[in-house]
Parts: structure tokens; sequence; C-alpha cells
């Protein structure tokens, strides 16, 4: 980041200029170190589709503090081994209280990751199927206010569109949006963002 824009990215007080809904210290370190990077890894991408789909109706924040409960429970969100879960292993995972205790939400990943092969299988990766949605180039956004970025868009409503004719469950546009976020297929930090010039001068690939 050049001077200027460091200056830029820097408040009254002397702050480093962030998203303004980035305050927790959990929110804070997913947003400076992940939000909106460019994803590749196919593991990442099934890990985003869980956590997206469990914060339906909830905050951001509980997702985040639960993310490790997620990610031990999930098999470090490895999809082919998700695919294999029981309704024994669905059982187990409501029982613990350390994710989201929600049935629907919980079989909805199990049957999401079998279907996240089958995507695999289709193109080689899901990251080559998601990616083709944007031609390979992330979108980025020049918002200046917080109320300005949407819930959905065009975009989000062809993926997720995409995903339920394929049988996905919990991939509505506004959680297919927040996955185009969080993935990077999108950047939505605001143009006053110190994040902002960092992720959209990264590079897939």
């Amino acid at each position: 980041m050049s001077a200027a824009a460091t200056a830029a990215a820097v408040d009254a007080r002397g702050d480093v200029a962030r998203c303004p809904w980035a305050r927790t210290p959990e929110e804070i370190a997913y947003h400076d170190a992940e939000w909106g990077v460019p994803v590749r890894d196919d593991r990442i991408h099934f890990e985003f589709l869980v956590l997206e789909a469990a914060q339906a109706g909830l905050s951001w924040l509980t997702i985040l503090r639960k993310r490790e409960g997620y990610r031990r429970l999930f098999a470090g969100f490895d999809p082919a081994v998700v695919a294999r879960f029981t309704p024994a292993d669905v059982e187990r995972l409501l029982g613990d209280a350390s994710i989201v205790r929600n049935r629907l939400k919980v079989e909805a990943a199990v049957r999401n990751a079998q279907l996240f092969l089958d995507v695999q299988a289709r193109h080689g990766s899901f990251d080559a199927f998601i990616w083709n949605f944007v031609d390979g180039r992330p979108v980025c956004n020049q918002w200046r206010e917080l109320s300005q970025v949407p819930a959905t868009t065009p975009l989000s409503d062809t993926v997720s569109k995409e995903l339920k004719r394929l049988g996905f469950k919990f991939v509505g546009s506004t959680v297919i949006y927040a996955h185009l976020q969080a993935t990077g297929l999108v950047n939505d930090h605001l143009t006053s963002c110190f994040r902002h010039a960092e992720v959209a001068a990264a590079r897939r690939g």
C-alpha cells in the first residue's frame, strides 16, 4: 500500500480504518486476515458453505466463536469424510453444543458434502466451478458506506439458482452472496478500509 493510501486508511484517532462491521477481536482478526481474500482451496470453499449456512438467522460472530467446534466435528471440513456421515453421526453432532444444533442445517451439511463431491467430479474442483461464474476474476466493488453493500446481487442469484438446481440446501442468494464475499469472488471492503486495496491487489492462481 502506498504512503498516500496508508494515510487515507487511518482515521482521526490514528487507528487503522477498517469495515465498521468488524468490532470484536474475533471479527477484526477474521476481517483483517481472511475476508475477501481469493480462495483456491476446495476445503475452504466447503468450510464456508457449512459456516454460512449455519449462520442463517444468526450473527456471524456466533459462527466465528463456534468455528473451531465445526472444524473438529466436521473432520477439518473434509467433504469426502462429511459425505459419509451416517444418521448416527448427525445425532452425535446435534448433541454437541460447540456447533449450532439445528437438525436441518446439520443434515444439509452432510447432503451438501455429497453434492460437493459430485461438482468436483464434473468440473475438476469446486473452485473451478464457482470461479467460472466471474470468469476467474474477482468483482472489486467501490462501496463508500456500509449501507451500500448489498445482501444479494444478480451474481449471487445466479449461483444460488444453479446450486439449488444441483440439490444443495441452505444456499439462498443471501447465503451465497456471503460466501462470495468471504471467499474473495467479490471484494466488498469499503474503499476507506485498509484491506480494500490489499485484497484488490491479490491475484488468484
